[in-house]
């Protein structure tokens, strides 16, 4: 079996490196038609490229971000007798539109955007997406059908980030947490809960752009909370070591609507490396993960109730344990590179190529 993986994406971003390796793991053969050029050119290097492998490989997956190069990739494989699988991943307007917020509802932006969503999910013949809860938005706001819908998790890379030994770092309970400043991340609930837990001999590390935390880093200052640590942004291997030194990671606690339907990178990551999790209890995350079992779940937005799960890890440590080990055990079943290209394979294998 051979794929052509096409279109303008990173072959770093952890969903296309995962994806491609966990193929290549169950003995497909990916052809990479990938550029990065920004300007109009990429269209004619694609073209190109396509040109070598046409008739190679039976399926062609779009990989993310893919939705303006969709039309193009449907052109190709309409005009060679392919089939293609769209990794759309998240939606362009729900991200852009309704979660950060950039354009307004009414704006002739978010109609752009809309408009490419819809466009690019109709031209597919299977839609990936991470989990049930997005599928549901698209088939609600696109009127995709859901029969041409799958969902495959996010997953981590097990060559990089793995358990490994604590080392000592200090005497206080260390909680960790990466990611950006989006409004989905809810940064400020954690900032708070900081505040909280400032007597309680419990350290936060925040890692990420420092110039994304600027708002979060002035009110660290001007509270004078001495338990809050910004870390900038680390290559994905430190970032493993840094996540090795805490007794607990953190997830995502923004109220934003995209928070319901999509799960995050650092939940993951944050089984792969045997660490207690804790995380908002959404209905994306109740697809993977289950209360005081592989992980502990809080309210959203609140930042009273991620302090108090925070206390109650700290306090007992075999609930800490159970999490972490059940956290792992279910990245080692679902979730690791080898598992989902078992089941992209199957996705493909299963496509009726009449």
């Amino acid at each position: 079996m051979a794929v052509c993986y096409f279109g303008i994406y990173n072959p770093n971003h952890t969903r296309n490196r995962n994806l491609i390796d966990g193929l290549r793991q169950n003995g497909v053969e990916v052809l990479e038609c990938n550029t990065r050029e920004k300007s109009a050119k990429k269209y004619f290097q694609l073209i190109k490229m396509h040109r070598a492998v046409k008739q190679k490989y039976e399926v062609m997956i779009v990989g993310f971000p893919g939705h303006p190069i969709m039309p193009l990739a449907w052109l190709l494989a309409r005009l060679n007798r392919k089939k293609i699988i769209f990794d759309a991943f998240i939606s362009l307007y729900d991200s852009l539109v309704l979660d950060q917020k950039k354009y307004s509802p009414k704006s002739w932006q978010a109609k752009k955007y809309w408009l490419i969503d819809w466009l690019s999910l109709k031209l597919a013949d299977i839609v990936l997406m991470e989990a049930q809860a997005y599928i549901d938005y698209l088939v609600a706001t696109f009127r995709v059908p859901a029969q041409k819908c799958r969902r495959i998790f996010v997953g981590s890379d097990d060559k990089i980030l793995y358990p490994r030994p604590k080392p000592k770092v200090g005497k206080e309970f260390l909680v960790h947490f990466h990611g950006t400043y989006l409004p989905i991340q809810g940064i400020p609930y954690i900032i708070e809960a900081a505040k909280i837990l400032k007597d309680e001999s419990i350290n936060f590390n925040i890692i990420g752009k420092l110039k994304d935390y600027a708002p979060e880093i002035a009110k660290v200052k001007k509270w004078k909370l001495q338990n809050v640590n910004f870390i900038d942004f680390v290559p994905y291997a430190q970032l493993a070591d840094l996540m090795a030194e805490a007794d607990i990671c953190l997830g995502m606690f923004g109220d934003a609507p995209k928070a319901k339907r999509c799960g995050a990178f650092k939940i993951v990551e944050a089984m792969a490396m045997k660490k207690a999790l804790i995380t908002a209890d959404l209905p994306a995350t109740r697809e993977l993960l289950t209360n005081q079992q592989n992980a502990l779940l809080c309210k959203i937005a609140d930042a009273k109730d991620l302090a108090d799960k925070i206390l109650e890890l700290k306090n007992d440590p075999s609930l800490r344990n159970r999490i972490a080990e059940n956290g792992y055990k279910t990245f080692k079943a679902k979730l690791t590179p080898k598992v989902l290209g078992v089941e992209l394979k199957n996705i493909i294998s299963r496509m009726d190529f009449k």
